[in-house]
């Protein structure tokens, strides 16, 4: 078996130039577009105390050393969320930042273990503002590069159209002929009505499955393929036991302030109106743990420091961005790895 040459060898290299050099001219346009749109750059510390709270998310754990000798465990964070908030807390009203994160257990075409999150807070702003804000980095990122079509694996879309907003409930019956509202409670969601509208709509589900994992196994399979075809699509209004740390609609709690945007097929990004109930995200916190020590037998502390900001911290909204799948797409990369300077060691 013949190994790939190393991504430094010279002829390799020079073929991932080009989309490098595109990288390089798309942060600079971003990060003067932020400005101009009255944002503040800021950095945030790469170790934290909880790299955050989510059942399947996997982090990279070290710990630091004091002078004793004393440990004290730390983790890289998988998102720099929490510590953007704590500076909306502080104070701040508009920030942004493009950090480097770490997720373990994720590598191929779109992920890989160390990649470039954007991500940006609007205090007392709704999350429609954020939309917006995508509108105009999707055509900003195409007048850099110049595609004016986007593609991925045969799919296609025009990154000066203006999105398609859908909500989960709508694409759910588009595409899979499920009505997702049906399993839904004030209180919760009914996993056996879902589990029955999966097998009726041809999809595979495991005993041990929950809502959720059925609800993911859907969206997989039968939804994302249709989004951003044409287009981008701004999947919206997620049911709020998908809301992970964002508010409950006013209209109807049993969804939530998120949406998630997709580009041919590819999600770009997640967007929340931001849960400022410190109890209420506790709770969730509390929950995902134990379900990730049911899953995997394990759990990450949860930052007390952050609980205590939500109380301090005004309402907002904010999104996460992934930076890399940006690039590729506008681009014409295939992969992640052709879009990162120095890919992480491995297979």
């Amino acid at each position: 078996m013949i190994e790939a040459s190393p991504w430094w060898d010279p002829a390799r290299f020079a073929d991932r130039r080009p989309v490098l050099h595109a990288r390089g001219q798309v942060t600079v346009a971003l990060r003067q577009w932020f400005a101009t749109t009255g944002f503040t750059e800021v950095e945030t510390a790469l170790l934290q105390v909880s790299p955050g709270n989510e059942t399947h998310l996997h982090a990279l754990s070290t710990a630091i050393h004091a002078p004793d000798g004393a440990p004290l465990p730390l983790h890289l964070h998988t998102s720099p969320e929490f510590a953007m908030k704590k500076l909306l807390a502080a104070g701040e009203d508009r920030i942004f930042t493009l950090a480097r994160v770490f997720r373990d257990r994720e590598r191929g075409p779109l992920h890989h273990p160390e990649f470039t999150m954007l991500e940006w807070y609007r205090a007392r702003e709704p999350y429609e503002r954020l939309m917006e804000d995508c509108t105009a980095l999707l055509r900003l990122a195409s007048s850099i590069t110049g595609a004016t079509r986007w593609h991925w694996r045969g799919r296609d879309a025009d990154p000066l159209a203006t999105p398609d907003r859908v909500s989960v409930s709508r694409a759910f019956e588009l595409y899979a002929g499920i009505d997702i509202d049906a399993t839904l409670r004030p209180d919760g969601a009914d996993r056996g009505a879902l589990a029955a509208a999966a097998r009726q709509a041809g999809v595979q589900i495991a005993a041990d499955d929950d809502w959720s994992d059925i609800f993911s196994r859907i969206l997989v399979e039968r939804i994302e393929p249709h989004l951003g075809i044409g287009r981008a699509t701004i999947l919206d209004r997620y049911p709020s036991v998908e809301a992970a740390l964002a508010r409950s609609c006013a209209d109807d709690p049993r969804f939530a302030e998120r949406f998630e945007l997709y580009v041919c097929g590819v999600e770009l990004a997640n967007g929340f109106g931001e849960l400022i109930d410190a109890a209420e995200q506790r709770r969730r916190f509390q929950a995902a743990m134990t379900e990730r020590l049911r899953r995997y037998g394990s759990t990450y502390p949860i930052d007390e420091d952050f609980i205590a900001a939500l109380a301090h911290m005004p309402p907002a909204s904010g999104i996460a961005l992934g930076f890399d799948r940006l690039v590729m797409l506008a681009a014409g990369a295939t992969h992640i790895e052709q879009v990162l300077w120095t890919p992480v060691a491995g297979r």
